[in-house]
């Protein structure tokens, strides 16, 4: 059975991710706070910038402080190796153990193009097939087209589309679903 009580750090030649810490809720905040990020995770459905604070710091200091210890998830901050910032997170989710299988999503603000991301990605995957898991998957916008390349890479494959499935601008945007198999996985 998947265990994900155990949130170990995982290292890679480019970057570390570690189990999140409350210490880490100022910075995640700022870096949420990137519009990018907000478009691209879909957070946010202008780019005006005109929408409210999506969380305070406090409210995010609770809510980090329930996935430090959850038994479904393990959340990770991605740690730049070169420069030892936190530039983003990395999250397995929905731990279902009946059927093996858990959510996966990530994002990383201002660190792009140096196959941070990649990377994460790879040391997430090892680790949730290392615990037993069976599948993993996630979803993608499709004006994402950087993540999907990187998921793709790595071996998810693209399962359906939730057609329209996101505003953004008065206009409607897709999302991918995408999974990645034990079997298929080629770490």
């Amino acid at each position: 059975m998947p265990d994900f009580s155990a949130k170990p750090a995982l290292t890679g030649e480019l970057v570390t991710l570690r189990p999140v810490e409350v210490a880490d809720v100022p910075t995640l905040w700022t870096l949420m706070s990137d519009p990018e990020v907000g478009r691209l995770t879909g957070s946010v459905h202008h780019s005006s910038g005109e929408e409210p604070e999506l969380w305070t710091v406090a409210e995010l200091n609770s809510i980090y402080a329930g996935w430090m210890t959850a038994n479904d998830r393990i959340v990770w901050v991605v740690l730049d190796n070169t420069s030892g910032q936190v530039v983003g997170e990395a999250v397995l989710n929905h731990l279902d153990e009946e059927n093996l299988s858990c959510g996966f999503r990530i994002w990383i603000s201002g660190a792009t193009n140096r196959g941070l991301g990649t990377e994460a990605v790879r040391l997430s995957m090892a680790h949730a097939f290392a615990v037993g898991l069976h599948r993993v998957e996630l979803d993608v916008y499709a004006f994402n087209s950087r993540a999907r390349h990187v998921y793709e890479k790595v071996g998810f494959v693209v399962e359906g589309t939730k057609r329209q499935a996101l505003r953004f601008d008065d206009d409607w945007v897709d999302c991918y679903v995408m999974g990645l198999l034990a079997p298929e996985w080629r770490g």
